[in-house]
């Protein structure tokens, strides 16, 4: 049996610490170039007007029922007495939430669906809708796809 020298103990050190080192790496690179983390240019400055459209967009009193089944996603906005709130325009995006690989630009209609194929997993919806008077709607909406 060979004597454990301080060769070999600086080996594994130095080994050890190399294979921690690397997967470090790897797993950063791969975090940065998945996705961004960049929401807003300026957070300050978008934080400045946060609250008077959050009061607004609350005023309009809607209600967004998103729901994918069958290979198509459907969309209704509803206003406060339940029916389809009339929308001067929407735009809908719907993507991985870790990820920007998978994003899709929707091209849907209020009370619509559109067809698109979803692979099993957590999927965000980002529904930007401005309402006849021009206030802006904004939300995000969980979705899951099961097997």
């Amino acid at each position: 049996m060979k004597q454990l020298t301080g060769r070999h103990v600086a080996s594994m050190f130095v080994g050890g610490f190399s294979i921690i080192i690397a997967v470090n790496v790897l797993l950063a690179v791969n975090a940065v170039r998945t996705f961004p983390g960049l929401e807003v240019d300026n957070s300050y400055v978008a934080s400045q007007s946060f609250e008077a459209r959050r009061d607004a967009q609350d005023a309009l009193g809607w209600k967004v029922e998103a729901a994918y089944r069958d290979g198509a996603l459907s969309l209704a906005i509803l206003d406060k007495d339940g029916q389809l709130a009339e929308l001067a325009s929407l735009d809908a995006h719907i993507g991985r939430p870790t990820e920007a690989r998978d994003d899709t630009v929707l091209e849907l209609r209020n009370g619509g669906s559109f067809a698109v194929d979803l692979a099993p997993g957590k999927w965000r919806l980002d529904v930007s809708a401005t309402a006849e008077d021009g206030t802006l709607y904004e939300k995000a909406i969980a979705i899951s796809v099961k097997r």
